[in-house]
Order: structure tokens, then sequence, then C-alpha cells
């Protein structure tokens, strides 16, 4: 389970990272940065694969900068970061692939926004409740 975890993460970092980059350069005026296959950037799709290699060293940068692996109480942090990844992974999405959505506005906040915020929140629960583990629980668990 830890490993899918991870893989997960890494996944969504890269995800963030080539949305990120691609939303970037499609606003210039470069024609290469243009090319679609399929409505999906290229860009996108090699922007991907990069960073597929270097998302588990982002990863874990952020841990150490958080100082993750000193703290006794990791589960408020891993929520945080957890809600962050997925928070980006929708804005980046919608920023490549529904640039339209960016329009609608409430009260003056771009809609989208609200919207991902809401969804990371729900979708940062379930994650939690399928895979963080607590270092007390396991210790419990193999008492017993």
């Amino acid at each position: 389970m830890l490993r899918l975890n991870r893989w997960i993460q890494n996944l969504f970092i890269a995800i963030i990272m080539s949305t990120s980059l691609t939303a970037l350069f499609s606003s210039t005026p470069y024609a290469m940065m243009k090319f679609e296959v399929y409505n999906i950037p290229i860009l996108l799709l090699v922007m991907l694969i990069l960073t597929l290699f270097i998302a588990e060293d982002v990863r874990n940068c952020f841990k150490k900068v958080f100082r993750y692996e000193k703290r006794d109480n990791k589960r408020a942090i891993w929520q945080v970061g957890v809600g962050m990844i997925f928070y980006f992974v929708q804005v980046g999405v919608v920023e490549v692939f529904f640039p339209s959505w960016m329009e609608a506005e409430l009260g003056g906040m771009p809609l989208y926004l609200v919207i991902t915020f809401m969804n990371a929140f729900l979708l940062t629960v379930i994650y939690e409740e399928i895979f963080y583990v607590d270092k007390i629980e396991e210790k419990t668990s193999s008492i017993k």
C-alpha cells in the first residue's frame, strides 16, 4: 500500500509540473508549443515523461523543507501535502484542457478555484482513509 501511495503522489506531482509548464508555454507565440494530438498538447506529454523522473526527488525535497520525518504528529502535514497535490492537479487540468471554465467568477474569485478547493478537501479525506497509516496504530496492531 505504501508503494502505491508513493506512486500515486509522484504521478500527481508530475502532472502538476507538466500542466503548469504547458499552461505557461501555451500562451506564448511559438507555434511549436501548440501542437496537439487528439486535443492533448504534445508539450504536456513530453513534460509528463520528463517530470516523472524527478517527481520522487521533488516530493522528498518538500518533506525535507517541512521537516516531515522529525515531526511527532505527521498527520497534519501529510493532509496538507496531499490536499495541495489534489488542488494543483485539478487547477492544472482546468488550465490546460478547459480554459473556458476559468472565466466564471463567484464574487470576484474564479469559480474553478473554489470548486477545486472543495474537491481537494473531499479527495484528501477519502485518500487519507485509504492510504494514511499512523505509526501508533501500526505498533498497537502488531502487539495484538
